[in-house]
């Protein structure tokens, strides 16, 4: 049959990041600062906050919304990008649904309906990700088929994220504990440095939450960082993967609680709306990796990525790496040839510092690309990479709108 006239004249569209949101980070647990607040609720909050900054954005004109969570029971699941959708207010013509890629359910959800935006379907949807980790903790309910042990698919490290990074140390020797500590040391301090620059802070919506012990409380900040981290503090930190090992609580990201969301849209029905353009989207990939060293998925990722844009990684002048573990990171600087302290990589720190809620955390990444595009008119192109537990990774590369052409 013969391609119709409207089907053979389809091109690609033009896909942009609007704007991104995200609530503080939480410590998982009954201390935590969400410990008795519902996960939808969180990411509900965001949505609101999302378009309360953008009036200029009808809310019938959202044509989808992707909710990302890892652990999808209570009230992490029913589907919760519809739930969310419903309970933000939205009209009940605007579809939802949930993702599930573990860490990287977020970059999923906004890749996923990117591509949507390319294609013709949408013109403008929300993503993002939420994880209660204190609630739900990573792999409560599932039941992992025997076979995936017994038939020796993987090797039983491969279900425990603390020992696939243990298993990055055994494969790459030389990036070693030192080297590890000496990275999230400075993860804090960058970090620490950028709230008191105010580069961090304008993206958080502050959330009311609730104790019975306490009463009503507002979250205006990240709770995990811990400003003032040594190495020589993190040296003595106990290994609890390993005896002896070498990922601690300090090298590598907690266990933690929080939201994310953004606006993306087809870059004319952006400006339609007059929704500022924060970056536009380049290419993206996944790419999967043994998973009992999963935790080097972001290289095969990258250069997949690099490969289908036509570019080298000399090419990005910005990175912002998720930092599950410090080893993670390393493993791929040192493979692409970056420096351990190279200045265009997390240069507000990371997750080391201010927490990784599992499938929340891609958005995190993207937004605050999108935010150090608006400071570097001479940084054209830059990429936000994670690993992906089950020994995955994931690449999405943007492009500075107001790139000026002064540098790469």
């Amino acid at each position: 049959m013969a391609p119709s006239a409207a089907s053979a004249s389809r091109v690609v569209r033009d896909v942009v990041f609007v704007d991104g949101a995200r609530t503080p980070f939480g410590k998982a647990g009954p201390k935590g600062v969400y410990a008795e607040t519902r996960a939808d609720d969180l990411v509900v909050k965001v949505i609101r906050e999302l378009l309360r900054r953008h009036p200029g954005l009808p809310p019938e004109r959202v044509d989808e919304v992707a909710v990302a969570a890892t652990t999808q029971i209570g009230d992490q699941g029913l589907t919760i990008g519809r739930t969310a959708a419903l309970l933000a207010g939205l009209p009940k013509s605007v579809p939802g649904f949930a993702v599930d890629r573990m860490c990287a359910g977020a970059m999923t959800a906004v890749t996923t309906t990117a591509s949507g935006i390319a294609f013709g379907a949408y013109d403008v949807v929300i993503a993002g990700g939420v994880e209660h980790m204190g609630r739900h903790p990573m792999g409560e309910g599932v039941d992992p088929n025997p076979r995936i042990i017994a038939d020796k698919l993987v090797d039983p490290t491969a279900l425990i994220m603390g020992q696939t990074a243990e298993n990055v140390h055994d494969r790459f020797p030389h990036l070693t504990k030192q080297r590890c500590d000496a990275y999230a040391a400075r993860s804090q301090e960058k970090f620490a440095d950028a709230v008191k620059a105010g580069k961090i802070g304008p993206e958080l919506v502050p959330v009311a939450t609730r104790s019975a012990e306490l009463g009503w409380g507002l979250a205006t900040e990240d709770e995990p960082p811990r400003p003032g981290t040594t190495v020589e503090a993190l040296a003595g930190l106990k290994t609890p993967f390993r005896p002896h090992g070498r990922v601690t609580a300090g090298n590598a990201a907690g266990l933690n609680d929080g939201a994310t969301a953004c606006v993306l849209a087809e870059e004319r029905t952006a400006r339609e709306l007059g929704l500022p353009v924060g970056m536009r989207l380049v290419g993206y990939s996944f790419a999967g990796v043994e998973p009992e060293v999963m935790g080097v998925g972001p290289v095969p990722a990258t250069e997949k990525a690099l490969s289908r844009a036509g570019l080298s990684i000399s090419d990005i002048g910005l990175f912002e790496i998720n930092e599950a573990f410090a080893v993670q990171v390393l493993a791929f600087l040192d493979h692409f040839g970056l420096d351990d302290d190279d200045p265009r990589v997390n240069q507000w720190g990371g997750a080391i510092a201010c927490g990784h809620p599992l499938a929340a955390s891609g958005v995190r990444l993207m937004t605050q690309l999108s935010r150090q595009f608006a400071e570097r008119p001479d940084v054209r192109y830059g990429l936000t990479t994670m690993c992906v537990g089950i020994g995955m990774g994931g690449t999405v590369i943007w492009e500075n709108p107001i790139w000026d052409g002064s540098g790469n």
